[in-house]
């Protein structure tokens, strides 16, 4: 089969590869009929996060038809069905709380050394990003191999929905509407939005679902703050105004009640911290550029809440603990817990409360994969979002 291969350091080629079999009776096998190129599939494409190997298979946001299935599978081939990132048992400590994103089953025995190393635990396993997520090939690919699909995939009820308004309930819609809900948000509230990428836009929407008053974006690219606008968020265009004190003067020098941070390791713009990063970076002996989560810290109000759905793969100096410490400040982070979320997004979908399509800017094959890769990299302002029909 086809399927779009990391080779290094903007170096992603389609090419052939074995094509997936049933390897678990709790396996299916899915024809893959969209997938989609990820903000965090960025973070491979610039050779941030480790334990990559040549040849990995990406891709962590697809959806589409069961083919074949495990004798312990609840799948029947020909149902249409959105896979969540996050690969889960169900049954373990954490995926008996809803905690599935941390499942302690999902990563095989042979790479959990990893997680342990560079994070303290055992890392749940993810689709397509990196052996310290268990190295499972991706879903950028004609065809992808579903661990536990007795317990992840979704099975889509209304055979004439498209693809394109489901799709993001893999990964982008779901990171959204959690890193609001970790927020707390509470009616009335004021809430700033760090990144207008596409699940910072899905933050603002669930935001305002949530109760929130008032939605405050910073970015800089302008097309993107135009569709928050469109949402009815206010903007800040941090290359034209100074973030914090822009935040003091629209919250009467209180600060906002919540900050997301949807931004992460690879935050932009000339500041001192942020240059400071990119040297560290580039010379080894750092690996985030942390600007954007420093600054939600400082201008986060007193007793306010701080949610952290972006990615951040290491260690950070110029930490401004004390700040998270002397405000009183809550930070909630965490990668998704997908299953959680899929039936009541799937119903808000279904009956018009969110709208999905709008992120996407670019249809492509997936012989053009390396090229939508490119221009999602090189053209954040014009590529929102490239989705791939294998």
């Amino acid at each position: 089969m086809k399927a779009l291969t990391w080779h290094g350091k903007h170096d992603v080629r389609c090419e052939s590869v074995d094509d997936p079999e049933i390897l678990n009776p709790r396996d299916a096998i899915i024809r893959i009929t969209s997938t989609a190129i990820c903000g965090s599939d960025l973070h491979l494409y610039d050779g941030y996060i480790p334990a990559m190997e040549k040849g990995d298979v990406l891709g962590h946001e697809f959806m589409g038809e069961v083919v074949d299935v495990g004798a312990r599978s609840t799948l029947r081939t020909g149902q249409r069905v959105v896979v969540p990132f996050t690969i889960s048992c169900g049954s373990c400590y954490h995926c008996s709380r809803q905690q599935y994103s941390a499942c302690d089953n999902a990563n095989p025995a042979d790479k959990q050394d990893l997680g342990r190393e560079a994070y303290g635990q055992v890392m749940g396993g993810i689709f397509g990003y990196s052996h310290l997520t268990g190295g499972y090939s991706g879903g950028q690919a004609e065809y992808v191999r579903v661990p536990f699909s007795d317990v992840g995939p979704f099975v889509i009820p209304d055979e004439s929905m498209a693809d394109e308004k489901v799709l993001f309930m893999t990964d982008i819609l779901p990171t959204g509407w959690m890193a609001a809900e970790n927020a707390g948000i509470e009616p009335g509230d004021t809430v700033a939005v760090w990144g207008c990428g596409p699940v910072g836009l899905f933050a603002v929407q669930c935001a305002f679902l949530m109760g929130a008053e008032r939605v405050i974006v910073i970015d800089h690219f302008p097309h993107r703050l135009e569709l928050a606008k469109g949402f009815g968020a206010e903007v800040i265009n941090f290359e034209e105004s100074k973030v914090y004190e822009a935040l003091q003067d629209m919250t009467g020098g209180i600060g906002p009640d919540a900050c997301i941070d949807c931004v992460g390791l690879e935050a932009l713009g000339a500041f001192a911290d942020n240059v400071m990063d990119q040297i560290k970076v580039s010379t080894f002996m750092g690996t985030d550029r942390a600007h954007a989560i420093r600054q939600v810290i400082m201008a986060c109000r007193k007793g306010g809440r701080i949610s952290m759905p972006a990615v951040y793969g290491g260690f950070v100096d110029k930490f401004p603990l004390g700040a998270l410490m002397e405000k009183g400040l809550t930070l909630r982070t965490g990668q998704t817990h997908v299953q959680k979320y899929l039936q009541p997004l799937y119903t808000a979908i279904a009956e018009g409360a969110i709208d999905t399509t709008f992120l996407i800017t670019h249809r492509m094959g997936l012989d053009q994969g390396p090229e939508g890769y490119r221009r999602f990299h090189d053209e954040q302002d014009s590529c929102i979002k490239v989705v791939l029909k294998p």
